[in-house]
This record gives structure tokens, sequence and C-alpha cells, in this order.
């Protein structure tokens, strides 16, 4: 019943992102430079809840625009109704809805749907990865300097460290092809089908990696933090690799040299 209505839910929203894609609506900002939210984001959000509520209204939510539905459950649902919104609002169709179900602080399903180019990624945690219902598995290159590789930028930086501009130089002068999307739940999501190697980023919420973290898991690969621990999604550091240019991908972000 779980994944039903997640299902249902995911795909539901992502209906919604293709109806308004090309139709006026209300674009403003939120705390911060291009912390965009549109009046999608908005509808995405209230039929997602809406389906959720009808099967599970005892369940905790937690969404990016509407924060916490707090209840005393051991379910809790991590809501990106709109990833990449400020690619939807310029007319990019590199975004997605994102959905991550925990079940007493483990993630156990996670749902990421581009509608645009009709990709449905979903895993269920000791199942598999799967890509429209075929089975997926990460990309099996072992030399970091012929991986490709993904990240993303925040809008204001801290100045620290290996920071993300930092640790992007270090990949680009060795020659390393690093994307940037805008969607850190496609991202994900491209490591667990193969198409990139690995994905860094410096600072994530967990609505924007709760179920694209597991769906990389469950299609082989590895995840975690910047000191190399298990990932967890409430921390913002994120390193999701095929497993075999990890260590590699880790010292780099932490100051090394490839």
């Amino acid at each position: 019943m779980l994944k039903q209505t997640l299902l249902a839910a995911t795909q539901a929203a992502g209906a919604v992102l293709k109806e308004y894609f090309d139709k006026a609506y209300i674009i403003s900002n939120k705390e911060g430079m291009n912390n965009l939210v549109t009046e999608v984001d908005h509808k995405s959000e209230e039929i997602i809840f809406s389906i959720i509520k009808k099967d599970y209204p005892d369940h905790f939510i937690l969404s990016e625009e509407f924060g916490e539905i707090v209840q005393d459950s051991e379910y809790k649902w991590i809501i990106d109704p709109i990833d990449g919104t400020v690619n939807y609002a310029n007319g990019i169709p590199i975004c997605c809805v994102s959905i991550g179900i925990e079940k007493s602080g483990v993630m156990e399903f996670g749902a990421v749907y581009n509608p645009f180019i009709g990709e449905f990624f979903f895993a269920q945690r000791g199942f598999g990865a799967s890509l429209n219902d075929k089975k997926i598995h990460v990309s099996d290159e072992t030399d970091i300097l012929k991986s490709c590789l993904v990240t993303g930028f925040p809008y204001t930086y801290l100045d620290t460290p290996n920071g993300p501009l930092q640790v992007f130089e270090k990949f680009i002068r060795n020659g390393l092809p690093v994307r940037r999307l805008g969607s850190a739940a496609i991202d994900l999501c491209w490591v667990a089908a193969g198409r990139f190697d690995g994905f860094y980023e410096h600072k994530l919420q967990a609505w924007d990696s709760a179920a694209g973290f597991l769906i990389v898991e469950e299609a082989g690969g590895k995840v975690t933090d910047f000191e190399g621990n298990h990932y967890s999604p409430y921390q913002p550091h994120l390193l999701a690799t095929n497993g075999k240019i990890h260590d590699d991908m880790l010292r780099v972000i932490n100051g090394g040299e490839l």
C-alpha cells in the first residue's frame, strides 16, 4: 500500500509540473538570492499531501515549502514538490518531483519523476532500483581520471577550506568533465543509472536527497558524507559514486590531490 500511494503521489505531482510548464504562474523569492518558489511548487505539494493524507492521515510529513506536519508516527514522508525550481521557472526541463519515505529513521522507499523526459526512478530498500520499471546499476568505471562527474553549487559561499569552487577547480584542472544540472535528485538518479560516475555537493537539504540517495544505494552505489560516514539526509554534505572512485573523490574533496 505504501508503494502504491508513493507512486500515485509522485505521478500526480509530475502531471501538475507538466500542466503548468508553458503557462504563466506566480514566481517569488524566499530568503536568500535565487531561492525561488513558484505557484506550481505549492500546487504540486498540495496534491501530494492530499494523496498521502487520504491513505495515511497519521504519517509525519516534511516538505520543502510547507515545512513539517508533525505526527507521532514511525513513518516520515520527505518531499520536494519541484527539485530544480530555478530550472523550472526558466523553462529548463531538468527538474522533478522527489519523495522519500522513512520508517523509524531508515529510508525505505524513494521515487523521483521527471515528467518532461518521461523518467520515473524508484527504489525500495533491499529490492534494487529501477528506471521506468527496468533495473538500473551504477557504472563500472574505476579510474577517476576517466570519470564523468556532476555537482551543484549553493548560491551563497561560505569562506571555508575546500569549498565548492576550490574542489571544482581541482577536478576541472585535471581535465575531468564536471556537469552542473541544477537538480540534486536528478544528479543522484543519473549516478544510479550509470550516466555519471560520481556526484558531490556541499550544501543540501533532506528533501533534495532523501529519495535519490536510496536509489543510488539500491543501484549498487555508495553514498556518504564528506568524512566517509554513512549518509544522513539531515546533514549538508553528500558524495555519491559507483563505489569504485569513492575514496579518490573523498581525498580531493578533503584537500588532497588527484
